[in-house]
């Protein structure tokens, strides 16, 4: 068993327990294939639980400085996250999604760039940009219920139905903003119809 698959499994009976998870939509992602993955981020506890209680395994981007943390650093690039750098070019960071998305790997964004808890934070282009250059659909998914998980309220993910950017060229800045609004539109969807705003 990989440490991805053990951290896995921890997480999913520590989410079983303790926020009595439940997942809606889990047969709407795609088995194998390159995948985007695009959620709300409302706490701390997003990545893990989405990671946990989605059927497929998921790279994440992390900030740079994350990976300078001894021991840390090295447990979450084992988990199958790689750094971004927020401050400076993030050219690196989407070369190396893509190389994921070539692998047919699936990647966990969150459009919104950080946690998000009031939903006041304006999403940013960079899924439509990857979906754009490697021509991959996008997942929308929403989690449920982390921002009250201190207070071990039940928790909920929620997978919707695999969304296309259809180009046939190169993506405009139109094109992208508009896929973007289309992505979170959707996610936010998810949300309401578990009883949050997302």
């Amino acid at each position: 068993m990989s440490f991805y698959d053990f951290a896995r499994v921890v997480v999913h009976a520590a989410g079983r327990v303790l926020w009595r998870v439940h997942v809606d939509g889990s047969e709407r992602v795609p088995a194998s294939g390159a995948l985007i993955i695009a959620c709300n981020h409302v706490s701390l506890l997003g990545p893990p639980i989405l990671g946990a209680f989605c059927p497929r395994k998921i790279h994440y981007m992390a900030k740079r400085e994350l990976f300078e943390i001894p021991v840390f650093g090295s447990l979450i690039r084992a988990l199958g996250a790689y750094p971004v750098d927020r401050e400076h070019s993030a050219a690196g960071a989407i070369k190396r999604s893509i190389e994921v998305l070539r692998e047919g790997e699936a990647i966990g964004i969150f459009p919104e760039g950080g946690r998000n808890p009031k939903g006041e934070v304006r999403a940013r282009s960079g899924v439509a940009l990857l979906a754009s250059i490697a021509r991959v659909p996008v997942l929308p998914a929403a989690i449920v219920g982390s921002g009250a998980a201190m207070r071990l309220a039940p928790i909920s993910v929620i997978f919707g139905n695999p969304l296309q950017l259809n180009v046939s060229e190169k993506a405009t800045h139109e094109d992208l903003a508009n896929f973007t609004r289309s992505v979170m539109a959707e996610i936010r969807a998810l949300a309401s119809s578990a009883g949050e705003h997302a």
